[in-house]
């Protein structure tokens, strides 16, 4: 569903939408009212969202939802990013909205759909890997071979041994999505596989491939999982 005040901010996006196969556009709806009724009558995977409206803005809207679709915030001005992110969104997208830069938030809904419809598995049907959205292709990464992973500004970079992967994912849902036996974060913006720690110096961790912070906050949990005394 859209739910935009401008018309040819509408336009811009059925057009995108017309061009991805997979998506389906339940209703373009101009206000909250119209997307309060639209989302009664049809139920919605997910919502690209105007934050600017008369009335009722965006951010108000999706807080009034008792439980909302996932979200993906569109809008002008850019300092309206921090706001959407504390809100869970997929994605921030600023205007004028390119089709690139909209697969993108695509690809990063579909990867967050999976991981809503199939939150929970009995310990024994854990994989031992995950699967990462390269492009047109989903790649298998066995969890052994991640070193650690970074968060970036829209994506998470996954650092394998000589081999760095962009992953459509927030930080916190990888850290969902990992065992908490073999993973730990140590950093607001790392998350490290503790079989891959060479050595702990200070507040800095060596792996064989890169050295990353001890964030505040984040030491106590590290050494508890390393069975070592902060």
């Amino acid at each position: 569903m859209i739910v935009d005040d401008e018309p040819i901010a509408r336009d811009i996006l059925q057009n995108y939408f017309q061009r991805v196969p997979e998506l389906e556009l339940v209703k373009s709806c101009r206000n909250a009212t119209e997307a309060y009724e639209g989302l009664y009558s049809h139920p919605v995977d997910l919502l690209f969202l105007d934050i600017q409206m008369p009335i009722i803005t965006g951010t108000e809207f999706l807080r009034s939802l008792r439980n909302p679709p996932l979200v993906i915030f569109t809008t002008a001005y850019a300092n309206y990013a921090v706001e959407g992110f504390d809100l869970n969104s997929v994605d921030f997208l600023l205007k004028p909205i390119t089709f690139e830069r909209f697969y993108q938030a695509i690809q990063k809904a579909t990867e967050r759909l999976s991981l809503k419809r199939f939150p929970m598995r009995r310990p024994d049907d854990v994989p031992n890997y995950l699967f990462i959205r390269q492009d047109t292709r989903l790649v298998r990464v066995e969890h052994s071979s991640i070193y650690y992973i970074q968060a970036e500004r829209d994506f998470c970079s996954v650092f394998l041994k000589d081999k760095r992967l962009l992953a459509g994912l927030h930080l916190k849902l990888f850290e969902q999505q990992l065992p908490p036996e073999e993973f730990v974060r140590v950093h607001r913006s790392y998350i490290v596989n503790l079989k891959r720690i060479h050595a702990i110096k200070g507040n800095m961790i060596e792996l064989e491939n890169a050295e990353l912070p001890i964030g505040t906050g984040y030491r106590e949990q590290l050494f508890q999982k390393l069975h070592l005394k902060a």
